[in-house]
């Protein structure tokens, strides 16, 4: 392979950050590594996203333990990929909440996703041997569920397919504030090789609606105020559609994927190549693309061999 294959070669450690994004909300963010978040109830707390291993949850912890002493008692997971959920164990929480498709999916594919998560997150895998298993949740629900963490109501909510076909965003209402997951991301590439392109704009639309003052998105910074947020959603937007254009026309005249993977570099590079991951989501995006442009609406389950053998077509 000409180029280290995902992000093998991305070994750096990344800075931290940990910003109130609302009265007791918080963006743990790490320069374009997987994002968590933190919402203090009146006498709990609820944590979104695990991160990929219970070392990497230890992080999130302790910052949550410079600002309040409260036990974590929810864990919600916005979708099912490894590096969201695996950590899941060492926050002790009573209750771990998905959709009831993410659960799904965990069932279907979830061994597989480790599997090939692990061989492209070397970094953030360090410390894998704390994973005890597959996280399974707790409590599902189809498309909308609330917790109240004393007098502090939590929407959960599943607003359309994106990112995968099972994401949910978390709404704390009484500050406006809006945990995405992967459905909306600042400057980072969206992994769209679970993703579903048709769909994703009309989730941004439904997320948009919201007019929520505060997005603590997937991956990036904090998005604070009304202009970061909507700039936020526009660009992914651009993302996912200057993605799937190019490859969809290629699909249409009978294309090969190759063709797909070069229409898609000239559209997206001069945009989004100085993004985070974007050269490890690159080829996965553009399989998907080309894959639901051809009419599989289910994203076929990536493994650790197929990654490799995809990788080499497009990079090699």
């Amino acid at each position: 392979m000409s180029k280290k294959f995902a992000s093998q070669g991305d070994l750096s450690e990344k800075t931290i950050s940990f910003t109130e994004v609302g009265r007791g909300l918080w963006a743990f963010t790490a320069e374009g590594d997987p994002n968590s978040g933190v919402i203090i109830g009146d006498d709990s707390v609820m944590v979104i996203e695990a991160q990929a291993t219970p070392r990497l949850a230890q992080e999130v912890i302790t910052r949550i333990r410079q600002v309040t002493d409260k036990p974590i008692t929810h864990l919600a997971l916005t979708h099912y990929h490894a590096v969201r959920v695996l950590g899941a164990a060492a926050y002790g929480a009573d209750q771990i909440i998905m959709s009831d498709t993410a659960r799904a999916m965990v069932a279907e594919r979830g061994q597989e996703d480790w599997d090939s998560e692990f061989q492209r997150f070397p970094r953030l895998f360090e410390g894998h041997e704390s994973i005890p298993g597959l996280t399974w949740p707790t409590t599902t629900f189809s498309d909308r569920m609330t917790v109240y963490l004393g007098n502090r109501r939590v929407d959960l909510m599943h607003l359309g397919r994106a990112h995968t076909a099972g994401d949910i965003v978390i709404h704390v209402p009484d500050e406006n504030v809006m945990f995405t997951g992967d459905i909306v991301e600042y400057h980072s590439a969206c992994y769209c090789g679970d993703g579903h392109f048709g769909d994703w704009g009309d989730t941004l639309d439904e997320i948009k609606w919201f007019d929520v003052d505060a997005i603590a998105p997937g991956r990036g910074d904090a998005l604070m105020g009304r202009e970061m947020v909507n700039a936020a959603i526009e660009n992914t937007r651009d993302f996912v559609a200057s993605t799937y254009a190019p490859a969809a026309r290629v699909a249409a005249r009978g294309g090969t994927l190759k063709e797909a993977w070069d229409a898609v570099r000239a559209a997206c590079d001069p945009k989004f190549a100085d993004y985070a991951i974007y050269e490890h989501c690159l080829p996965f995006n553009v399989a998907r693309a080309y894959d639901e442009a051809r009419g599989i609406d289910t994203p076929r389950i990536w493994t650790a061999q197929r990654d490799i053998e995809m990788w080499e077509a497009l990079q090699g």
